[in-house]
């Protein structure tokens, strides 16, 4: 690899980058960049930050690479795509659109929406093969709960022993036999 030279500009933007960095990873790079341009090996400013050499050289790169953007942004996280949001957002009026009603108006013999079926659902009218965590996160997003009430039991009244016919009607019934 070539040497690594940084422009006197260059170096005046990085050194005022470690001052007010926006992140912790800007000023690490910075540091590094920095570092380099002192003459300090590869090495020595991975064992110096902890990291592999590998990143070092991928900084190095990308710093290159980017030089059409400004030092900053050269010097920030590229972006991490990872996979699109396929269904955000999507679902959410459909699903909004179909809770309020029951399932069995659109042909299923069921009496209550469930996750699974809602997602059958989907796959079934509107063509789209999501999972069923997607569903539950829509249905959280929209605020919808389908829990079973809890059932409390009543406190009894105090006279309900009397509305039973109290204790001589339970001791008559049991010695009558």
């Amino acid at each position: 690899m070539a040497p690594f030279v940084l422009r006197p500009r260059e170096r005046q933007v990085l050194q005022e980058l470690t001052l007010h960095p926006p992140t912790a990873q800007s000023l690490r790079r910075a540091q590094a960049l920095l570092w380099i341009d002192e003459g300090e090996s590869v090495q020595e400013v991975a064992e110096r930050l902890q990291i592999s050499r590998q990143a070092v050289y991928k900084w190095i790169t990308h710093f290159h690479t980017r030089s059409t953007l400004p030092i900053p942004a050269r010097v920030a996280d590229g972006r991490h795509p990872g996979r699109p949001r396929t269904v955000w957002g999507v679902i959410d009026p459909l699903l909004d659109a179909v809770i309020d009603s029951h399932p069995r108006d659109w042909g299923y013999a069921a009496t209550v929406w469930t996750a699974p079926l809602l997602q059958h659902y989907l796959e079934e009218v509107h063509q789209l093969q999501v999972s069923r965590p997607s569903v539950s996160l829509a249905l959280a997003r929209l605020r919808i709960r389908w829990k079973r009430p809890r059932h409390h039991l009543a406190r009894r009244s105090p006279t309900w022993r009397q509305a039973k016919g109290g204790l001589k009607l339970a001791w008559r019934r049991a010695t009558a036999r």
